[in-house]
């Protein structure tokens, strides 16, 4: 029995089925995760979402930005942007069936001593504060406010946590963590501009900025911490209790699984006739 981790699919299919099939993966007594973002920019996003939905049982997934726009365009809370692979889902014939799937999904798993996120958890956040947080917006996704959340979900204010934020300003900071970060400083505050492996500002606001993972004193440290999001770091952390996992397919990187019981990578090319390493 193993856990597979797979990167950002993001409608790219084959490399996913590519994988299954290198690693023999077994429905009878294998588990598949996802770090997010199972759709947009690929070719198939539509065919990539109907597969995981139909192997939903052999399935642990977190939601990530694209998937949560994705909600957002078929709310109505948002246009399609111009890079954007989702027209084939909205005009699906089980489209509905599709999407309320994936708005039951959460933004935090944690199982077998590791925790799955799509980008990072701040590092003045505990586990136990992120899955509680995720929670807050786990049940608005759930519930009549959906939409007033999904019109309210975009921007980058505010930029640092407080107990006393409350609404949707409170509910977008915890989304922006939990699914847009990778640079922060020691007290949480978001830098969303920098998107490379280095900062374009090593002092943000009066304080260093580095990589959310690599604050010495973040309180998630002693956890195995899985995540995606960050094509361009091509997996590498300078910790083993960070386990980056976007390795940029859909930019003609690499689609990966990293399997817990081992910690062995596997990875699959996503160039035309890609390959096993």
């Amino acid at each position: 029995m193993t856990t597979y981790v797979v990167g950002d699919i993001q409608g790219c299919l084959q490399p996913l089925q590519c994988l299954l099939e290198a690693v023999a993966f077994d429905p009878a007594q294998d588990t598949l995760w996802s770090v997010g973002d199972i759709v947009n920019r690929g070719p198939q996003s539509l065919e990539t979402l109907r597969f995981l939905y139909n192997m939903r049982d052999n399935l642990k997934m977190v939601l990530g930005n694209h998937d949560l726009h994705l909600l957002a365009v078929a709310a109505g809370a948002r246009q399609p942007g111009r890079g954007d692979t989702l027209t084939p889902i909205l005009t699906a014939p089980d489209r509905e069936e599709l999407l309320a799937w994936l708005l039951h999904q959460p933004l935090v798993y944690s199982e077998h001593g590791h925790t799955m996120v799509h980008a990072g958890i701040p590092p003045q956040w505990s586990l136990t504060d992120a899955i509680a947080r995720a929670k807050e917006v786990e049940q608005v996704l759930c519930s009549e406010q959906c939409v007033a959340f999904f019109g309210a979900m975009y921007g980058n204010e505010p930029a640092t946590w407080s107990d006393e934020l409350t609404g949707m300003a409170r509910l977008r900071l915890i989304t922006n963590y939990l699914t847009r970060m990778r640079y922060c400083t020691p007290s949480g505050v978001l830098d969303l501009k920098s998107k490379g492996p280095k900062p374009d500002n090593v002092d943000y606001g009066g304080e260093k900025v580095c990589a959310w993972f690599n604050h010495k004193r973040r309180k998630t440290a002693d956890d195995k911490i899985l995540f995606g999001h960050w094509a361009s770091l091509q997996g590498r952390t300078s910790t083993p209790q960070a386990i980056g996992l976007d390795t940029g397919c859909v930019w003609g990187g690499a689609l990966t699984f990293y399997a817990l019981e081992d910690a062995s990578l596997v990875s699959c090319d996503c160039r035309k006739g890609g390959h096993i390493s």
